[in-house]
């Protein structure tokens, strides 16, 4: 690495190599830009002015970055928040090898990450010691999307970003309204997601404050750059939010964005006033530390469950390590939950996204804010910057896999160089990796019943796990508990399944005028 201007000879060597290394997931990814940020534009035009990105990226900005940028040989595929040595590491079977699972429990909860951990805190706190819950994992807490991600806790999606996805989706399925309604349900319904999300956050920080949890929290905010053209949009977001009452979201001055990340805009920002940044891992194990000391919970890892059998008046939940009888179930499988309920497919999938790790980065790089720039997000973290990116569709089969895209690291240390071009500095990248966050049709959460009986499901939070998780595993313990004293966020006519698996017999919220 040198700070000598890169010359025609190194772009020209530079460019064969990133075509040699470019995978079946890059074209998908390809895909995802051109549509996304080409969008508006014939398909000859979309993808002409793609090829031209391409290009540029290729012999102008991927040179001039790896000029300063280098990659540990290897590149651990381990992500950057699974470094530290997990506590609940192959539980209970590292320590009792000759443990079995139970039985009969009362409920079984899928999946040990954001929402699993969630519902084994919660039921800690409020089941009667006569009322077991059993939590089976796959792998190791917090191994799929709740330890690949940016570590935010995100205040949700703003009202704006809510109300334009649904009423995307309802333009296609309920043609029933006219526009008019259309527009009105979906305000509706982005009012509902702000409403639990905001408590969502509320409740993590206090939850972190009250049981002492060391997970490295701090609430300095999330800033979101806007390009010249999406000015007005920002402005109309903006103008939305207060008049809804949702006012986290505001935005800041090119001054302020620099004052709070370090990076240099030309434009106005969006800003998250009350998002912050935590270890996602930390998180989930700290919560698993309460279930589990509270001896109402029982985790069980390296557990994978093949299939849930409803008998009637219980469910079978069948494990290659044996079968328990539960009155109870909660998928908190997210982007696997096609894989265990067929059903789901098309309508609970699993989106890729990728980050990377390394030391070194921008100085001036402001420490535990969320930063997203157009095309990626950064983020300080100790002694490593992290990048990221990606939201390309996947087949649900490649759900969890780690398979991440060297060009688009390079791409991201491009980006970085974009932001932070008023100084020099090295990045050398040590981790890469990828996760699958579960998307709905209409990137609205599933929270509620998936059978009409007794089999519960949270899922489909796209990407903002921390916006949903927590408060939504009370709401279903609530549920199971009978708990009726405190609120239910999340109403079955906004957020049950049957809103994308029966949506002509769904109770749909009455539109008010």
């Amino acid at each position: 690495m040198d700070d000598r201007p890169v010359g025609l000879l190194r772009r020209v060597r530079v460019a064969p190599g990133i075509l040699i290394a470019l995978r079946r997931h890059d074209f998908r990814a390809a895909r995802t830009f051109a549509n996304t940020y080409f969008a508006g534009r014939s398909f000859v035009g979309r993808w002409c002015r793609f090829v031209g990105w391409v290009l540029g990226q290729m012999f102008i900005a991927i040179p001039e970055a790896m000029a300063h940028a280098s990659f540990a040989s290897p590149v651990s595929r381990v992500p950057f928040w699974l470094i530290d040595e997990n506590p609940w590491q192959n539980h209970p079977w590292k320590d009792e090898p000759g443990a079995t699972l139970p039985e009969r429990t009362d409920v079984v909860v899928i999946g040990a990450g954001f929402t699993g951990a969630a519902m084994a805190y919660h039921w800690a706190k409020k089941a009667p010691p006569d009322r077991p819950m059993v939590v089976l994992e796959m792998d190791d807490p917090a191994s799929g999307a709740s330890g690949r991600n940016e570590g935010l806790v995100v205040m949700g999606r703003y009202f704006t970003m809510v109300r334009d996805t649904v009423l995307a989706h309802l333009d296609r399925t309920r043609t029933d309204l006219d526009e008019r309604q259309r527009d009105r349900l979906a305000r509706q319904f982005a009012t509902a997601y702000c409403k639990a999300a905001y408590r969502n956050g509320d409740m993590i920080e206090q939850t972190i404050k009250d049981e002492g949890y060391d997970c490295d929290y701090a609430r300095e905010g999330w800033v979101q750059t806007r390009n010249a053209d999406e000015q007005p949009k920002l402005a109309e977001s903006v103008r939305m939010a207060l008049e809804s009452g949702y006012t986290d979201w505001t935005q800041i001055t090119p001054k302020e964005v620099m004052d709070r990340t370090g990076m240099r805009v030309r434009h106005n920002a969006g800003f998250s006033i009350a998002a912050g940044s935590f270890h996602p891992a930390k998180w989930v194990w700290c919560l698993l530390g309460t279930a589990l000391a509270s001896g109402r919970v029982r985790l069980f890892c390296r557990t994978a469950v093949s299939r849930v059998e409803d008998t009637g008046d219980d469910y079978l939940v069948h494990t290659p390590r044996g079968t328990i009888r539960a009155r109870y179930v909660a998928n908190a499988t997210e982007s696997y939950s096609a894989l265990l309920h067929p059903q789901l497919r098309g309508r609970l999938f699993p989106v890729q996204t990728q980050a990377a790790a390394g030391e070194g980065g921008p100085r001036t790089m402001k420490p535990r804010v969320g930063i997203s720039g157009l095309r990626g997000f950064f983020g300080k973290h100790g002694s490593h910057i992290l990048i990221g990116s990606d939201a390309t569709r996947v087949p649900d089969r490649q759900a969890g896999r780690i398979q991440p895209s060297r060009f688009i690291t390079k791409f991201l240390i491009g980006e970085m160089k974009r932001y932070y071009d008023h100084e020099s500095y090295r990045y050398h990248v040590t981790h890469e990796w990828s996760g699958t966050p579960g998307f709905t049709p209409d990137e609205f959460p599933i929270v509620g019943l998936l059978d009409g009986k007794r089999q519960y499901l949270i899922g489909g939070q796209c990407g903002s796990g921390t916006g949903v998780s927590f408060n939504a595993a009370r709401c279903i313990c609530d549920r199971v508990l009978e708990i009726a004293d405190e609120p239910d966020d999340y109403p079955p006519a906004y957020f049950a399944p049957s809103r994308l698996l029966d949506p002509r017999n769904h109770p749909w919220p009455v539109i008010q005028e």
